[in-house]
C-alpha cells in the first residue's frame, strides 16, 4: 500500500478511500495507461491521485492543444511536471479550433444541440414545425436530427413515442426560436471531434494503449457524463478501457481532497476567478459570458479571438436568451389572466 493511498483512510471520506482503492486495481492491471491532462481542477485532482499509486511509473501523460488555450493552463503544466517530476506531453490538435469552426461550422449551446442542428442543415431542413412521418418523408436520411426536432421517435411498429431525454425540449422554447429565428451560419460540433477526441485516439493507438485515464465526474451533469455509468468502461471505438478516478467524486469530495492533499490549481482559478477552464470562450459554456468579461481583463488576445471565432454564435445565444425571457414572461401573463 503507498503512502498516498495510506493516508487517504485518514481523510475519512468514502469517495477518496475508494477512489484509491479502485485506482490501485485498475493500473495493476493495465500495461500501457495513458492519462488525459487538461489542466483543469478535476484533472489536477486525478493526476495527483495517478501519481500518488503509480509506482511504477508506467502512467504516460499528455494534453492537447485545440489552438485557443489560456495562457495560464500552460504555465500550469509546468507547474505539475515540477511538481511530480513528470513529463506531460504537448498534443497538437488534428485541426486547431479555429480552423475547424472556419469549415464546419462554430459550436452552440451544447455538443449535442450542436450535432443534431449540423444534421439539419446538412439536409436543407426549412425549420418546419411538421409531424415526424411528414418531415421523415421530405427529409429521409435526417432521422436522427428529425427525431430530436420532433421529441419523438417513430417506427411503423410502434408509431410515435414521446422522447424523455436530450431531446430539443431540453432547452426551453429552443424549437420555437429557431423557427422564428433561422440560424444564418453554419453550426457543428466538430472541433471538439477534431480538437480534442481524434488526437487522444491517434495517441492510443500510437501508443498502443491499454488504459485511457481522464476526468470525468458525474456531478458535472450534461450529456457526456450521462454517457457513463461508472468509473471504468471497455471502448472498442477507442480500442483500449476507460477510468474515471473521480467520477463519484461530488463537489464537497472534491473540495475535501483539495485541503487534505493541498491541491494548487492554475491561475485560472486562482487568480481568474473561473469556475471551468474548457476551451477559451467556449458557447457550450452556460455561463460564457461571465467568462468573456474574465477573459477580456486577463487574456485580452484571447478574448479577440473567441470574438473573431465564435461571434456568430455569441449572437445567436444572445437572441435566444432574450427570446426565453419574452415566452416566459408571456406564459406567466397568460397563467394569472
Amino acid at each position: 500500500m503507498s503512502k498516498a493511498f495510506a493516508s487517504s483512510l485518514d481523510t475519512q471520506n468514502f469517495a477518496i478511500i475508494d477512489g484509491y482503492a479502485k485506482a490501485v486495481s485498475v493500473l495493476s492491471r493495465s500495461h500501457t495507461p495513458l492519462c488525459s491532462i487538461s489542466g483543469g481542477s478535476d484533472s489536477d485532482i486525478v493526476l495527483d491521485v495517478i501519481q500518488n499509486v503509480d509506482e511504477k511509473k508506467k502512467v504516460h501523460y499528455f494534453w492537447i492543444d485545440t489552438g485557443l488555450e489560456y495562457r495560464a493552463t500552460k504555465e500550469h503544466l509546468d507547474y505539475l511536471e515540477k511538481k511530480y517530476d513528470i513529463t506531460i506531453e504537448r498534443i497538437k490538435a488534428c485541426k486547431p479550433i479555429p480552423a475547424c469552426c472556419k469549415e464546419y461550422g462554430q459550436p452552440f449551446l451544447s455538443k449535442y444541440v450542436s450535432e443534431q442542428i449540423m444534421r439539419l442543415q446538412m439536409h436543407g431542413f426549412q425549420w418546419e414545425d411538421k409531424p415526424l412521418p411528414e418531415l421523415l418523408r421530405k427529409y429521409p436520411n435526417c432521422k436522427i436530427a428529425l427525431q430530436w426536432w420532433c421529441n419523438a421517435y417513430y417506427t411503423p411498429e410502434n408509431g410515435i413515442v414521446r422522447m424523455s431525454r436530450f431531446s430539443i425540449n431540453r432547452n426551453r422554447w429552443l424549437k420555437e426560436f429557431m423557427i422564428a429565428n433561422p440560424p444564418n451560419f453554419r453550426i457543428s460540433n466538430k472541433c471538439c471531434e477534431y480538437a480534442k477526441k481524434k488526437p487522444a485516439k491517434l495517441l492510443i493507438q500510437k501508443y498502443d494503449a491499454d488504459l485511457e485515464i481522464i476526468g470525468v465526474r458525474k456531478a458535472e451533469g450534461g450529456i457526456r457524463s450521462a454517457s457513463y455509468k461508472t468509473c471504468f468502461s471497455e471502448s472498442r471505438s477507442k480500442g483500449c478501457s476507460s477510468y474515471r478516478p473521480v467520477f463519484w467524486y461530488t463537489d464537497s469530495d472534491k473540495k475535501a481532497y483539495e485541503e487534505f492533499y493541498g491541491i494548487q490549481h492554475s491561475r485560472c482559478y486562482t487568480e481568474y476567478g473561473l469556475k471551468r477552464t474548457g476551451c477559451v470562450g467556449c458557447p457550450y459554456n452556460p455561463r460564457v459570458t461571465e467568462e468573456l468579461e474574465i477573459i477580456r481583463k486577463h487574456e485580452p488576445k484571447l478574448y479577440t479571438a473567441a470574438q473573431n471565432i465564435f461571434g456568430d454564435s455569441y449572437e445567436y445565444t444572445r437572441k435566444y436568451r432574450k427570446f426565453q425571457k419574452m415566452m416566459k414572461k408571456k406564459t406567466k401573463e397568460n397563467t394569472n389572466a
